[in-house]
């Protein structure tokens, strides 16, 4: 469609949460204006505006209820507390196929030694999907969970003030660079006893949408996702350059293996295997009284 005068520009904002690391500018910046340049793929019926949140401010926001996002990225883990208001979509999930994120410590121990002093261990935020898997592996009584920024974490296991901490983002990739040692990788953990991926992070999309602005605006939404993350893919040097700009110090190699780890065929579409996965998980976070119970939808598709 031609470039619209904002002023005359009468669709719907859709605004559009999501992380600041790599892989999820790696697949929304086709949706995006972006230096006065009007975005790759545009709708005629709606147009994206990016709002970057950490994932538990994603979360805790979608909890309040308050100024909701139209869509946004939540922790898996997360998404039985606002399975009311938000729909999952079958695109723009990031899933660890025997890979997620990393309990590491100082120095190499074994789980049972860890558990048998009740460790102090520093978690990326409660509402995450990283934090209710340590719970599952290791029981949720038998550790005490502090909750850090995650960029802070490495530092904090480090000097001695944590235990162990569970990284996440980049830090899956750096952690030894600060000197620590894996010890769980919380994705390899869980594909060994299901077979399944782990699926860390989910899209959703508010289900009030058609009501607000017509019939169809669900299906135009996630049509486009769909679309943002297949050219992404298919233009992935441009899209590894948009990613950088959200990488901070992490160099352009690193940043595409972060990318490459996350955004995949699960990506563009969960599939039976990926939304078996997110079942799975929830039923056994259910189970152990970890979250509530839930009965979940197929994922919107486009």
């Amino acid at each position: 469609m031609p470039t619209m005068d904002r002023m005359n520009d009468h669709r719907p904002v859709i605004r559009l949460g999501y992380s600041p690391d790599p892989d999820d500018a790696f697949m929304w910046w086709p949706l995006f204006e972006l230096e006065g340049r009007p975005p790759v793929l545009q709708s005629d019926q709606v147009r994206f505006e990016p709002v970057l949140i950490d994932i538990e401010s994603a979360n805790r926001r979608s909890e309040l209820g308050e100024d909701l996002l139209e869509i946004t990225a939540l922790s898996c883990g997360h998404y039985p507390r606002v399975a009311d208001r938000y729909h999952i979509t079958a695109c723009g999930s990031s899933m660890g196929d025997g890979y997620g994120p990393k309990l590491v410590g100082r120095q190499a121990e074994s789980l049972d030694t860890l558990v048998g002093r009740r460790p102090r261990i520093a978690i990326p935020g409660a509402r995450t999907t990283a934090s209710l898997v340590l719970s599952m592996m290791l029981g949720p009584d038998n550790f005490e969970a502090v909750e850090l920024p995650f960029k802070e974490i490495p530092d904090h296991v480090q000097a001695g003030s944590v235990d162990a901490g569970v990284v996440i983002h980049e830090g899956q990739l750096t952690f030894e660079d600060a000197g620590l040692v894996l010890l769980q990788d919380l994705g390899a953990w869980w594909t060994a006893r299901t077979g399944l991926p782990l699926p860390l992070g989910i899209n959703a999309v508010r289900r009030d949408l058609d009501e607000i602005h017509g019939p169809g605006t669900l299906a135009e939404i996630t049509r486009m996702l769909e679309a943002s993350i297949a050219h992404a893919m298919a233009n992935r040097d441009e899209a590894i350059g948009h990613a950088l700009a959200h990488a901070g110090d992490m160099e352009s190699g690193l940043a595409g293996e972060f990318v490459d780890l996350y955004v995949n065929e699960l990506t563009v579409d969960a599939g039976d295997e990926g939304f078996a996965a997110v079942r799975r998980l929830l039923e056994e976070a259910a189970e152990l009284g970890l979250l509530p119970a839930v009965s979940l939808e197929s994922p919107l598709k486009g």
